[in-house]
């Protein structure tokens, strides 16, 4: 009988899906900047993307999927009003992360201090398929220490984070120069413009 290897924690991932799959940490492009993602659902993992990104949990976090179904588990549906879907779905697949009610279940190392999340569907080719293969929504923060300049590169990304980080996805950026606007769905309150 044929038995497949587990990989322990020391083993080096072959690639992203691997290192998420593993609880790791991955640097990967987004639309402006490269970002620090891991498996939403994995406590452990978000607990140490908070740790290298040195973030407080209070602060909550952003997920990013491939499509809205995918974030259907996090966000609370029922309570955003029809007149609002129109912006939210119009501005999707792009970077417009909108700030949602969180469905009752969605974990604090997620929503932090908040009874919302903050999500977004992304255009970017290289995060579409991260989440295809995962099969769910990316924790997305900017791969920087809190409150430093962000990293548009992955040589930045690796001076910085260094063997902290499970894998570095080296693929472009999608050619934004400003990290994706946040919104509130409820109030239309900008965030961050």
């Amino acid at each position: 009988m044929w038995r497949i290897p587990v990989a322990d924690s020391t083993s080096v991932p072959k690639t992203a899906l691997t290192a998420l799959q593993q609880g790791g940490v991955i640097v990967y492009p987004t639309e402006a900047v490269y970002g620090l993602g891991c498996d939403p659902d994995d406590q452990h993992a978000v607990e140490k993307l908070l740790a290298i990104k040195q973030r407080p949990v209070e602060k909550g976090l952003i997920l990013i999927a491939d499509n809205y179904g995918q974030l259907l588990k996090y966000v609370d549906d029922a309570k955003i009003p029809m007149d609002k879907r129109a912006d939210i779905f119009s501005s999707w697949p792009g970077a417009i992360t909108w700030v949602m009610p969180a469905a009752k279940n969605t974990p604090k190392w997620l929503t932090g201090q908040f009874d919302t999340i903050a999500v977004r569907v992304t255009n970017h080719p290289t995060v579409k398929r991260l989440c295809q293969e995962l099969g769910k929504p990316l924790v997305s923060t900017s791969a920087n220490l809190s409150g430093q300049d962000t990293v548009t590169s992955i040589e930045m990304a690796k001076s910085e984070f260094d063997q902290q980080v499970a894998f570095y996805v080296d693929e472009p950026l999608g050619g934004r120069t400003q990290p994706s606007t946040i919104k509130d769905v409820m109030t239309g309150k900008i965030f961050r413009g």
